[in-house]
């Protein structure tokens, strides 16, 4: 039987070049980064240089880069440590409305300490609303973070419009001798193997990164930190990491981040381009074969792997299960939620119904995949709509204007000039 992988949202298997670089950490240089001797400098000189390797991408300092155990924890370090620190200057946090639950759980966690939490909203493709996001802002506002891309339906957020607002805020409070000082954080899990990472480029005070995005180690994480943001530490212990994340440095995970950024980010342009096309055949392909489907999240302006739909009248569920049988490996949405039987709560942001949240599939390309691997797909997925639709008991009731057509979600140069984007 086929395997066909397209779940690289969730996770990406290991490079190999990743992985033969980890090995030399695992059991021949093994020494304690704190220790003085030998051993231990080896260990330390190999995370410095990790270190420079990704500050090279950010475009930013060494010391500006903080290892953590995973994309979650990066999150949580930047909502909690930011947020406690300046607790004394303000207490609103804005976060979007559709953000991984590593942001919008610690968001909730601090509501119960007394913060103030908006939820941010966004349209129906799933963009922040600025005007609603600028209003939301006070002289309380000490932090906000909205993710660079949609780990679900693949959209890509203006982070440079939103810097904008937060720079002309800064300079608002300023002319109003305002000390209360406000960070931009943004989770860049999804773009670190396809999108531009350069903080300066980008105007963000604090950004997350996960190894296990970009075809590196599970269990590793990057926290970037501008230089003079106020942040406490949410783990104790040895004062590793410049005393914000203590723990004994995970030298061979360390080691495998930096390489598998250093490979995400040469191979970026090329993929992408590769990934967007394979991409467009298969939406266009889908709703040539599939009626009562709806692409969730922005046509153009999404991540090049992203393919985001809910077939009506079936649960995505039952489709998940039936593709498996297959070979074929998808999600119904964020693999951190599924063993939530809740409807996902970006689809029902996007202002749309149950139903789309409950006939939703998430397929996400990667380097490994093919149009052989779409055709099969292709082939496939028609059938098992056609046969759990002819068993279910439900039959939606929806505007043929909200029935997407193939030609209104290519990213073609033709609709881009057609619809003037």
């Amino acid at each position: 039987m086929k395997k066909i992988y397209l779940d690289h949202a969730a996770t990406t298997p290991t490079d190999s070049k990743v992985t033969k670089e980890m090995e030399k950490y695992t059991s021949k240089v093994y020494g304690n980064p704190g220790s003085l001797h030998s051993a231990g400098r080896e260990a330390k000189s190999a995370i410095f240089k990790a270190r420079k390797t990704i500050a090279n991408i950010l475009n930013c300092r060494p010391e500006e880069i903080i290892f953590t155990g995973s994309g979650t924890e990066s999150d949580n370090l930047a909502v909690f440590g930011v947020a406690r620190a300046n607790k004394n200057f303000g207490n609103h946090v804005i976060c979007s409305a559709i953000e991984h639950h590593a942001v919008l759980f610690s968001c909730e966690q601090l509501e119960k300490e007394g913060f103030k939490i908006t939820f941010s909203k966004v349209n129906n493709d799933g963009i922040l609303a600025l005007d609603y996001f600028k209003k939301a802002i006070n002289d309380s506002t000490i932090l906000v973070s909205v993710m660079y891309v949609n780990n679900e339906i693949g959209t890509i957020q203006p982070i440079e419009k939103i810097t904008e607002i937060i720079k002309q805020v800064r300079e608002d409070r300023t002319k109003r001798a305002i000390k209360t000082p406000i960070y931009f954080h943004t989770d860049a899990c999804q773009a670190a193997g396809y999108l531009d990472l350069d903080v300066q480029k980008l105007g963000v005070d604090l950004l997350t990164i996960n190894g296990s995005k970009i075809y590196g180690p599970k269990g590793t994480g990057i926290l970037y930190i501008r230089t003079g943001v106020k942040i406490d530490p949410i783990i104790f212990g040895g004062g590793q990491e410049s005393g914000k994340r203590s723990g004994t440095e995970n030298i061979a995970g360390i080691v495998g981040i930096a390489k598998a950024l250093e490979i995400a980010s040469k191979k970026r342009k090329k993929e992408s381009q590769r990934e967007s096309k394979l991409r467009d055949y298969f939406i266009k392909e889908l709703f040539k074969s599939i009626s009562k489907m709806v692409l969730n999240g922005h046509p153009i302006k999404r991540l090049p792997n992203n393919v985001n739909i809910s077939i009506l009248d079936i649960e995505g569920e039952a489709m998940l299960l039936w593709l498996d049988k297959y070979g074929i490996y998808v999600s119904t949405g964020s693999a951190c939620d599924s063993q939530s039987l809740d409807p996902s709560h970006v689809i029902i942001a996007l202002g749309r119904p149950y139903e789309y949240a409950n006939g939703n599939l998430r397929f996400t390309l990667g380097r490994s995949t093919t149009k052989k691997d779409i055709d099969y797909v292709l082939k496939v997925l028609p059938k098992i709509v056609r046969e759990l639709r002819r068993i279910s008991p439900v039959r939606v009731k929806i505007d043929a204007k909200e029935i997407s057509t193939p030609e209104a979600f290519v990213g073609t140069p033709d609709f881009i000039k057609k619809n003037k984007i």
